[in-house]
């Protein structure tokens, strides 16, 4: 039976995802980012991915000088549901 400090946590990572998701923001130049937050997500669109795809730069580590990006092609339509 999960206890009230599992479903906090639970509660708590729902939180998160969602603000994360909601809050991915876009810019037109990846230079254009400033202060990349750990787990932060941006869109570019500087025309570097194929047709029907936008470039993704995410927080993905924590290195010792600050937060690593991590790039990727994802569709503009986002995921199926």
């Amino acid at each position: 039976m999960p206890g009230i400090r599992d479903t906090l946590f639970l509660m708590i990572g729902v939180l998160i995802g969602t603000a994360t998701a909601a809050n991915a923001s876009q810019v037109s130049r990846e230079a254009d980012i400033v202060n990349l937050r750990l787990g932060e997500r941006v869109l570019v669109d500087d025309g570097s991915c194929p047709a029907g795809q936008i470039k993704e730069i995410s927080g993905a580590k924590l290195g010792p000088a600050g937060v690593i990006p991590s790039r990727k092609c994802i569709s503009r339509t986002g995921p199926k549901r």
